[in-house]
């Protein structure tokens, strides 16, 4: 149990992609399909806060729109605060899809390592099929999950210019500035909903399916 604990803590200090972390954690029986579920799960919650997070941005921006009176430096730490946690959940989303992608790839590869080692034909067939299958859902869903991450960098570029725009112009005009991007930053932000939540909608068919042929 202790070489266990120390196997784990070194393969976490190695880093996630480690072998000694994938080899750790099969000895307390959780193998790199458990943790390609695991992980797409995460990422899945992750994107579906980020998600809340970006519309709430948005309500902070609109709410500007229609600022009249009050302290404008309280609006723009509000903006500012929006904007930074905006920005943690993107990084925090595209660390998900990486930590996808390296167990996804170590799985892949082990599974068509392991197809020489049957001596029945029709069970190497069945579990070259079903690694196919496998593969084309994880295909599926990494290119959505990708496709959403795409469209947070243009929206977060907007959230900035305007956070920056608003730091250095506490004023009338920098509220104006906001109310002509509005319509473009509203754009942006539900086209990047409906990717996510299609995102979502992938994962939430990956794990279903991986759990069926458990």
């Amino acid at each position: 149990m202790r070489h266990l604990i120390f196997l784990i803590g070194l393969a976490l200090s190695l880093g996630a992609c480690s072998s000694v972390y994938y080899g750790a954690m099969e000895e307390v029986g959780f193998h790199k399909r458990d943790i390609l579920v695991h992980r797409i799960n995460k990422a899945r919650e992750e994107q579906s806060e980020a998600k809340e997070q970006f519309q709430s941005a948005l309500e902070r921006f609109t709410a500007l729109t229609q600022f009249d009176g009050g302290d404008l430096q309280d609006k723009y730490e509000e903006l500012n605060d929006a904007y930074e946690g905006s920005a943690a959940k993107a990084e925090a989303v595209g660390k998900r899809i990486a930590d996808i992608e390296n167990v996804a790839e170590a799985l892949f590869e082990e599974w068509e390592a392991e197809l020489s080692q049957y001596s029945n034909p029709s069970l190497r067939r069945q579990s070259a099929r079903q690694l196919q299958e496998t593969q084309r859902r994880y295909q599926r869903l990494i290119t959505a999950m990708k496709r959403a991450e795409a469209k947070i960098d243009p929206v977060l570029s907007v959230f900035q210019d305007q956070v920056l725009f608003l730091k250095h112009n506490l004023n009338a005009r920098a509220i104006a500035s906001l109310q002509t991007e509005l319509k473009a930053i509203e754009d942006d932000v539900a086209a990047l909903i409906r990717e996510m939540e299609r995102s979502i909608q992938e994962a939430d068919a990956f794990i279903q399916a991986m759990q069926e042929n458990t």
